[in-house]
């Protein structure tokens, strides 16, 4: 898709919430293994499409926290192809010049797959054409408490605390609080993604399963971005 939204205005950075894989595969006769398989496709490309178009950061919540109440067939499989995707995502962020940042409790993941995040952000970390950070292992809330521990450890004063000090302290401050947020699958809710960083950001939700999102749909995000007024609390 060429540049089609040139004369609109470009959030710098987008959230996406990825949702409905499973009921994707269950409507098709499908397993919920192949569900996720079809899923992992789109996050593969939708954070190129979006930084195509001039968007600077792609979150995308990948694996949340609850998530591990699933079956524990899904769970494994799940670490199975985040192994996968995280050792092929080194190669291709290379080549796109992309820069991967991991958000969440990384150290808690099973296997080999912490140091695979820790491969990836340290090949990537000097790429400049925009920044990919994943969510996984994250909770909005267990992020809070991550960044109020790690102020307590740092020594820092009753009196010095402050939004700020907040948001310096959560997983990657650099990459700032998301424009817009966009939900698939027909939820309309965060369940717990970006809670500290949302609190201005604009919210889109797409009747649609994440693994039919499509490059159009980045268009159509971009544009529903451009007609908001963004007040801030003003007027």
């Amino acid at each position: 898709m060429e540049n089609s939204v040139k004369n609109n205005k470009i959030p710098k950075h987008v959230g996406l919430i990825l949702d409905g894989n499973r009921r994707w595969a269950k409507e098709r006769g499908l397993s919920v293994f192949k569900g996720h398989m079809e899923g992992e496709k789109r996050v593969r490309e939708a954070p190129k499409w979006f930084l195509d178009q001039g968007v600077e950061i792609v979150t995308a919540y990948a694996f949340s926290t609850e998530n591990w109440n699933r079956k524990k067939e899904e769970v494994e499989y799940l670490m199975d192809l985040l192994e996968k995707v995280l050792r092929e995502e080194v190669e291709n962020a290379m080549k796109k010049g992309h820069k991967v940042v991991i958000s969440g409790g990384v150290d808690e993941l099973p296997g080999g797959i912490p140091d695979r995040c820790r491969e990836v952000e340290e090949k990537t970390k000097e790429n400049k054409n925009g920044i990919f950070n994943v969510c996984l292992n994250y909770g909005g809330r267990a992020e809070i408490v991550d960044a109020i521990r790690k102020m307590v450890q740092a020594g820092i004063k009753n009196d010095d605390i402050n939004e700020d000090t907040i948001s310096e302290n959560l997983y990657h401050p650099e990459v700032g609080d998301p424009d817009v947020i966009v939900r698939t699958s027909g939820e309309k809710r965060l369940s717990g993604f970006q809670l500290w960083e949302s609190a201005y950001s604009e919210l889109i939700f797409l009747d649609k399963y994440w693994p039919d999102f499509a490059e159009n749909d980045v268009e159509y995000i971009i544009k529903e971005f451009s007609r908001r007024k963004r007040r801030f609390g003003g007027n």
